[in-house]
């Protein structure tokens, strides 16, 4: 599963009331709002984790499991968790570790089952919500950050971001952690001159390097 740019139609969960739309509409609606609804993606695509083209992206998501449950009805909530993750991380750079995909895989799959026994109220509620939050110009930017980490593509020898971070606040707090100051070298032990028999000192040289 990847990200193809314009191969799925938008879908804006504000358009029409659920009880108007055919059962398959009603899960692209309630998985659309579900995921509308992450605060995890929500501040990647606000952040523009995902590129330039991260809110055209979370539309593809959305569509993309609606069609990943038509090609395999049997999808539970932890396999669509593992998507949920992957995804996350191939197109957001975002490695998510909060539990909050298992809870999204859980909903999704809840009113999933709910729509297909004819009971709309959970998909109701979600999107009078949504249009209450519209009206209000309401968007979840305050996610907390400490809960995920965006993924960085680094070398070995690079320093993690985290440690940058913390150097920042170290040095803005006027403080220098002892960890980060470069480590003594150790003192040589100081060589003793030799002596020959006649009484004349021995030079020793360097070895060079």
């Amino acid at each position: 599963m990847g990200y193809q740019p314009q191969s799925q139609p938008q879908l804006q969960p504000s358009e029409q009331s659920p009880t108007s739309l055919s059962p398959s509409a009603q899960l692209d609606l309630a998985i659309t709002l579900i995921l509308h609804n992450w605060p995890v993606l929500t501040l990647a695509v606000q952040s523009s984790w995902g590129g330039p083209t991260s809110s055209e992206k979370r539309d593809w998501f959305c569509a993309a499991i609606a069609e990943l449950f038509t090609d395999r009805p049997e999808t539970d909530a932890i396999d669509l968790e593992e998507v949920l993750l992957q995804v996350m991380s191939d197109e957001f750079d975002v490695v998510v570790d909060d539990g909050s995909a298992a809870d999204i895989a859980d909903r999704v799959v809840e009113l999933k089952e709910e729509i297909e026994k004819g009971d709309l109220a959970g998909v109701n509620k979600m999107w009078e919500a949504w249009k209450q939050k519209e009206l209000r110009g309401g968007g979840d930017g305050n996610a907390s950050l400490g809960l995920f980490r965006k993924v960085e593509m680094r070398d070995e020898d690079q320093e993690t971001d985290e440690d940058e971070d913390e150097d920042d606040d170290e040095h803005e707090d006027g403080d220098v952690a002892m960890e980060d100051a470069p480590a003594p070298r150790p003192q040589r032990e100081r060589t003793e001159p030799e002596v020959d028999e006649d009484g004349f000192t021995k030079v020793v040289g360097r070895r060079k390097r």
